[in-house]
């Protein structure tokens, strides 16, 4: 089997990231302004990926897909990925690991999920128990256009509306295919029929399972550079899909998309795992570069190399840590902290909160992986800083 050492694997899963230079990435790397150029650029790294998940948390003074989007693109405004959801653009919102904004090519992908899902994967037979008011929610929506969860508030169709159940039953509906999000307004899913929004040559043509889930590894693959088949299923949320999963890894090598790699890492052990050939011979070149280490960069807390924590911990020996649902005496680092990227380290992170109405970024702590901290890092650390609160259009304080 073919290995890739750590310095390979780690520069490789950055570059397929759109974190390092553009003659790397194959990304663009600048997106000013506020028109087409800025949302193309922003599309190219949703299709890099094939999902930008979404979080709603502000509290940064951006929320994460746009964090991620800024992160990459030089003098991206974060408040343009808010409105990149919307009618004629080429995304769909759906499950990816979480809810996630997915180019469009990935619709017909989704077939298999879409069928499972008639179930509610957690909340059970949602559909079928409450017919009749899911019934009435589509009427409504047919008949009125898009609405908003908020919309159906006050809705009296007995006790099991009582529990305002009929968000739940939206989320049941959209999970399933019959309804999807039209846009988001203020972050809030606007819900209308799948038909008004999903153009009909996608939804004309759904994937049988197998080459779903081949489509889908292998734009995984594309994101990660370098991974293990339990990164791959977890991008896709393809739980309790082991064989089909290894079935469809199988035919990617017989067919020369996917190669069988062992990552060699720095205690002689070998994980086993998967690259594409291309991305194979890009590893090997990779080697070679030296990133700076003192251009930082925040990223964000779900940012696609940082969500597998455990694989953040294998490359990168950093603890990622989500503080958010913690007491605020039990946490160590912060509530929201972005992890700081210098070159192809991360060095630290900081604990950051908006003021819009006084126009500050204010840090609340910052810390360093290394103690005490090189001047390298703590230049990267201002620089990420600094680059970050100049596209918010903020001051630090």
């Amino acid at each position: 089997m073919e290995t890739i050492d750590t310095r390979g694997v780690r520069r490789l899963a950055l570059a397929r990231a759109g974190l390092l230079k553009r003659s790397w990435t194959g990304l663009p790397r600048r997106a000013s302004g506020t028109g087409k150029q800025a949302r193309e650029a922003a599309l190219a790294v949703i299709r890099r990926f094939g999902y930008l998940q979404l979080d709603s948390v502000p509290v940064a003074g951006a929320r994460s897909h746009g964090i991620v989007l800024a992160s990459r693109l030089d003098g991206f405004a974060p408040e343009i990925a808010e409105t990149l959801l919307r009618p004629g653009t080429p995304l769909f919102e759906y499950w990816g690991h979480e809810a996630s904004w997915l180019p469009h090519a990935l619709y017909p992908a989704m077939a298999f999920r879409r069928t499972a899902y008639q179930v509610h994967p957690w909340w059970g037979d949602v559909l079928g128990e409450h017919r009749r008011e899911a019934d009435a929610i589509l009427a409504r929506i047919e008949a009125e256009g898009p609405l908003r969860s908020a919309d159906f508030d006050g809705t009296d169709h007995g006790p099991w509306w009582a529990h305002r159940a009929a968000k739940r039953a939206l989320a049941a509906l959209w999970s399933a295919g019959t309804l999807s999000i039209r846009e988001r307004t203020g972050f809030q899913r606007v819900y209308d029929l799948t038909e008004r929004v999903i153009p009909d040559s996608l939804r004309d043509r759904p994937l049988s399972e197998e080459d779903g889930l081949a489509m889908l590894l292998e734009r995984a693959l594309s994101g990660h550079g370098w991974s293990t088949i339990g990164t791959l299923s977890a991008t896709w949320r393809l739980r309790n899909m082991r064989p089909a999963v290894t079935a469809t890894l199988e035919r990617l090598i017989a067919e020369d998309r996917a190669l069988p790699c062992a990552w060699l890492t720095e205690d002689g052990r070998r994980i086993p795992g998967f690259v594409r050939p291309a991305d194979r011979e890009l590893a090997e070149r990779l080697r070679t570069i030296r990133p700076r280490h003192d251009r930082g960069i925040l990223l964000s807390p779900f940012d696609p190399v940082l969500w597998d924590r455990a694989r953040v911990d294998q490359l990168f020996g950093f603890e990622q840590k989500l503080e958010i649902y913690k007491p605020a005496a039990q946490r160590r680092y912060g509530y929201y902290c972005l992890p700081v990227l210098a070159g192809e380290n991360l060095i630290g992170r900081v604990d950051l909160k908006a003021d819009r109405k006084a126009g500050c970024l204010r840090v609340l702590s910052r810390h360093f992986e290394a103690d005490p901290p090189t001047s390298a890092a703590r230049t990267a650390m201002a620089t990420a800083l600094e680059r970050y609160a100049h596209v918010l259009g903020f001051e630090i304080t």
